[in-house]
């Protein structure tokens, strides 16, 4: 969670009366009333680096775009052209084994967590979705 702020009012300790399960029990109920907060899911973004000759560089931004990349900028390096992206974590899996098809295994990637976003509505939506059929299946 990112960005919580919780205030606690009119709570005190009692060494009779208190325990640590009442302090726990409370956090739980606190925490189940953020879903009134409207939250939302945010997801990893990455951000890549893939290293290709010229002649892949229209395939590799193509397939970028396919994983809901945002292409930042591209330099040529040594007649190779470094493709510069950022890119959700859950859409770059398995891209190495992609990238050395595309590329006939000439190309490289590199990357680093950059920061967090806001998934979109409908993988969200998914997400949820799965979340409360676990839920229901666990009871």
């Amino acid at each position: 969670m990112v960005g919580l702020t919780a205030k606690l009012h009119d709570g005190s300790y009692h060494p009779v009366d208190s325990s640590e399960m009442a302090f726990k029990t409370a956090a739980r109920l606190a925490f189940k009333q953020l879903i009134n907060a409207n939250p939302m899911l945010l997801e990893p973004i990455y951000h890549v680096e893939v290293v290709v000759p010229d002649e892949y560089m229209g395939d590799i931004i193509g397939d970028m775009n396919k994983r809901r990349g945002r292409i930042m900028g591209m330099e040529p390096e040594n007649g190779m052209q470094r493709i510069i992206a950022e890119v959700p974590q859950a859409e770059m899996f398995k891209y190495a084994t992609d990238l050395r098809s595309m590329t006939q295994a000439r190309g490289s990637f590199s990357m680093r967590f950059e920061r967090y976003e806001e998934m979109p509505a409908a993988d969200a939506k998914k997400i949820i979705e799965n979340a409360k059929k676990e839920e229901d299946e666990d009871e």
